[in-house]
């Protein structure tokens, strides 16, 4: 006699399970952390001193672009204007499947922050010659974050003295690595 499914066990918490896996593999990462888009020149650009997390104010097709995964940092800076903090030079390109209610990829974005953190970045930046770059894109928890970052610029010759000081590093460790290997070059 072959057993009848009850409604509780007709297999919907299997398709569940698939369906939380899947997304899990989507995230990238077991917090649920999905990285969009990083800045890499940013960190041999400037030295950071300080990072916080913002969210992103989006309109309609601009989360469907992100999620694919299309977005570029890299002319984008944030400014405070009117103690609101803003993010510019940052390209979402259009959503592949939108029409009509596309948005402007290269629109000036809102970023939301308490107003303590507004207030600390704005003495900040009037204060020294910093500026606000945005470091990385991510979401959390389906809700779009951008890792910004108080920063300043370096001149030619940091940049030199960093790539120097990681030469001499690497070095190090591969020396020590033969060393420990008992391998003689």
């Amino acid at each position: 006699m072959a057993k009848k499914s009850s409604p509780v066990d007709s297999g919907a918490a299997k398709g569940k399970a698939k369906n939380n896996k899947k997304k899990a593999a989507q995230a990238g990462t077991p917090g649920g952390q999905f990285v969009v888009a990083t800045n890499r020149k940013a960190r041999h650009d400037y030295s950071i001193i300080e990072t916080i997390e913002a969210g992103v104010a989006l309109v309609g097709t601009e989360v469907k672009s992100l999620r694919e995964g299309k977005a570029s940092l890299v002319d984008a800076y944030a400014t405070i204007d009117e103690n609101e903090v803003w993010l510019r030079g940052l390209h979402i390109p259009e959503y592949s499947m939108g029409h009509w209610t596309n948005h402007s990829p290269r629109r000036t974005r809102k970023l939301l922050l308490h107003r303590r953190e507004i207030d600390s970045l704005l003495g900040k930046v009037r204060d020294g010659n910093a500026t606000l770059i945005p470091l990385q894109l991510y979401f959390v928890s389906g809700k779009l974050k951008v890792e910004l970052a108080l920063a300043r610029g370096k001149q030619d010759y940091d940049k030199r003295q960093d790539i120097k000081r990681r030469t001499e590093e690497r070095e190090i460790t591969r020396e020590l690595g033969r060393k420990i290997k008992g391998i003689h070059a």
